[in-house]
């Protein structure tokens, strides 16, 4: 096959999901099926005195209703398996507004929420915490279980102060903000025997496997999990949650499958959501626009349970050269849910501190933002020490900035106006890690001219069966069927930090690679071959047919290769793992976004006018699949930057913008033409195929580049997001 990867691909399964035809979880045909509704919390703080099911249990149609005190207690865990604490436990005490107490099952939808909407749960309610005010604020240690320190310190931060001829010091601050993907969470769990089938809307189809069997206390090989298909995950369905649970023990305990579809209301308290921070940042630099000294103090929220923290000095600790810093996390408790993972967990909210004060402190000292960052360029790792694996972020500025035309730009705030509207011109930096994880594949190539390639991976709606698909097809000459999303594949790592790429295609393409040289090697020993005694490295593969380089003409195929050896099919399983050398480099992902605003000062109405971002992520393996997700990041970087909030009732501690009327997100009248460059990169040591992430990093540096680009305009520095209307007047 012509060489595939690195083209713009149309989406495999494109077809299967604009006609309907691609079953995601809720849409599963499971006979004899019965249908769970979780009931929740009303209070945020207090204590169960009693749940009377009797009315509920007495309506039609109701097979079975369970409570918290009939689910297993569970227990912490490491993190990165997700098995959290959740409130499913026997404990009377309510953490939340919309903690799950258990689960209604009925013959129909309609029947279990007429029942459930019958329980009455007396309560007896304290004061809830809500607030940052409220809220006891302490310093954690670590972070993530130990993974992370809660204090990171070089040099020495008195003397980078001192140093300074210029100080930037502010208090920048993100609120709480949900995921909100089109495809709401759903479980349909089947028990055959001591065997429990999952069909399951999760990033990680081995980790819930792992997760929940250590749950309900079963062997791992008891339990499959299945996800063919997800409408989106962005963090919110990569850890175990309560109503999966809670699904399971009532598919046992009425001995039929039972569906568990969240409302959505409820996701946006059964699965996590990115917590408010405030950040106190301090940048001191000399009258050159060298940095000094840099503070970065973050406190985030977490619920009462779980110390979960937003790592906003993550992209400080690495982004520019300076001997002094201090990196420093706090945490709150207040009654809420744990938070979670979010696109660009604290890249996204870090960065628009960071980048605001990064432009703040060129205004200060009359220097181009670009040449502020250039003059103060890591040319190392600066946390680590360690040299990048590649790096091409002044790359991504010198094409931004000429194609954005950003040298025409006047540094004056408001010096640009256009009728009623001021226009603003603003940019920032953006950086991702580049992480990987051990995967497996199974290729397998038939008689009849079939080929699978199997792993345990997931498509969570960015394109992995056609990018994977492209990988095999190109190694082995011939179109593959690509199969993922199911634990009885071959493993591969969870669908988050940005790493499928990175983990799973060296993996398919080690697979595809083996397989096709054990055909040719098979053809070489075959006397009936016309292949027979040629070199290996004579023969090449394309269209199904293997044949000399230098006479084309003398070939064989893969259909005929087995079938005169009497074999059905050829099966080559291939694992990969991280490259032990790349333990010797700093590995991340870089970009430039570049961003032009107008803002009708009557009416304080931003409109974001255009937008261009250019970024250096290694292999490219499908440009229309990596410009798509370029796209969808800018987009979600603009709502974050102008419209998303959650609104919590300090008092009740309910959430009361549950909904995509009141959750506010970008629609297509809000987005701009969104111009996507990339910086051709090789990088040698990151995985086998060159790629690096990509997936996470364009929301990284676009509410900043907002943020500094009001600023150009109205000359207005807002440091709370989102930037609404009543912030501009």
């Amino acid at each position: 096959m012509s060489k595939i990867v690195g083209k713009s691909v149309d989406r495999v399964d494109g077809r299967l999901k604009v006609t309907g035809e691609a079953a995601y979880t809720a849409d599963m045909p499971i006979d004899n099926l019965t249908y769970g509704v979780i009931f929740e919390s009303t209070i945020a703080n207090g204590k169960v005195i009693q749940i009377d099911t009797s009315a509920a249990a007495a309506a039609p149609g109701v097979i079975d209703i369970i409570t918290y005190e009939q689910t297993p207690s569970l227990i912490k865990v490491p993190f990165f398996s997700p098995e959290k604490t959740q409130p499913t436990k026997k404990d009377d005490k309510i953490y939340y507004n919309g903690q799950h107490l258990g689960i209604v099952v009925g013959q129909t939808l309609e029947q279990a929420q007429t029942a459930a909407d019958l329980i009455k749960i007396i309560s007896e309610a304290a004061a809830p915490t809500t607030t940052l005010a409220q809220a006891e604020i302490f310093e954690p240690e670590t972070l993530y279980f130990g993974i992370m320190p809660g204090k990171i310190t070089r040099g020495n931060i008195e003397f980078g102060k001192a140093q300074a001829d210029v100080l930037v010091q502010e208090v920048y601050s993100t609120p709480m903000e949900h995921h909100n993907p089109l495809e709401t969470s759903a479980t349909v769990a089947m028990w055959e025997g001591d065997n429990l089938t999952l069909y399951e809307t999760t990033q990680g189809i081995s980790a819930t496997q792992r997760a929940i069997a250590s749950v309900l206390d079963i062997p791992q090989e008891n339990v499959r999990v299945i996800s063919k298909y997800l409408g989106g995950g962005f963090g919110c369905k990569a850890l175990l949650r309560s109503h999966t649970i809670l699904c399971a023990i009532a598919a046992k305990r009425v001995n039929r499958p039972v569906k568990v579809a969240l409302e959505r209301s409820q996701m946006y308290t059964s699965c996590g959501y990115r917590s408010q921070t405030q950040q106190h940042l301090t940048l001191g630099a000399t009258k050159e626009g060298k940095l000094t000294v840099i503070t970065h103090t973050g406190t985030s929220l977490t619920s009462q349970f779980d110390d979960f923290v937003e790592p906003v000095g993550a992209a400080t600790t690495m982004m520019y050269a300076c001997e002094n810093l201090e990196v420093k996390y706090r945490l709150g408790r207040i009654n809420a849910g744990t938070p979670t993972f979010m696109r660009g967990p604290g890249e996204a909210t870090g960065m628009f501190a960071l980048e605001s004060a990064m432009d703040e402190l060129a205004c200060a000292l009359n220097v181009d933002p670009i040449e502020l960052r250039l003059r103060n360029y890591a040319d190392i790792d600066p946390h680590t020490g360690l040299p990048w694996s590649s790096k091409s972020l002044k790359q991504c500025y010198q094409k931004g900035a000429e194609i954005f035309g950003w040298s025409q730009r006047n540094p004056i705030p408001r010096s640009i106006q256009e009728g009623d509207f001021l226009i603003g011109w603003g940019m920032a930096s953006a950086t991702f890690p580049s992480n990987s994880g051990s995967a497996s594949v199974k290729v397998e190539i038939f008689a009849s001219g079939e080929v699978k390639v199997q792993t345990g991976t997931q498509d969570i709606g960015t394109g992995t069966y056609t990018v994977m698909s492209q990988v095999a097809a190109e190694a082995l000459g011939l179109p593959v069927q690509f199969e993922l999303g199911d634990s009885n594949y071959p493993k591969a790592p969870i669908t988050g930090n940005s790493i499928t790429v990175g983990s799973v295609s060296p993996a398919v393409h080690k697979a595809a690679i083996a397989a096709r040289d054990r055909m040719i090697e098979m053809a070489i020993e075959d006397a009936n071959s016309p292949l027979y005694q040629s070199q290996a490295k004579d023969i090449t593969v394309e269209s199904g047919q293997i044949f000399l380089k230098q006479n084309p003409s003398q070939r064989d195929n893969y259909t005929d290769i087995l079938r005169r050896q009497g074999l059905a099919s050829l099966e080559v399983t291939e694992q990969t793992s991280p490259n032990p050398e790349s333990k010797n480099y700093s590995k991340h992902s870089f970009g430039a976004i570049f961003v032009e605003v107008a803002v009708d000062e009557l009416l304080a109405e931003i409109k974001i006018r255009r937008c261009v971002g250019v970024y250096s992520v290694g292999r490219i393996l499908n440009l229309k699949t990596a410009r798509s997700q370029v796209v969808g990041g800018i987009t979600w970087g603009i709502g974050m930057a102008l419209m998303e909030k959650t609104v919590m009732d300090a008092n009740q501690g309910r959430i009361v913008s549950a909904n995509l009327s009141d959750y506010l997100i970008p629609v297509h009248a809000d987005i701009p033409n969104i111009e996507v460059l990339f910086v051709e990169e090789e990088d040698a040591y990151v995985n086998a195929l060159g790629t690096k992430s990509l997936g996470e990093l364009p929301i990284v540096g676009v509410a900043a580049a907002i943020s500094n680009a009001v600023y150009h305009a109205t000359g207005k520095r807002i440091r709370d997001l989102p930037i609404t209307p009543d912030k501009l007047l």
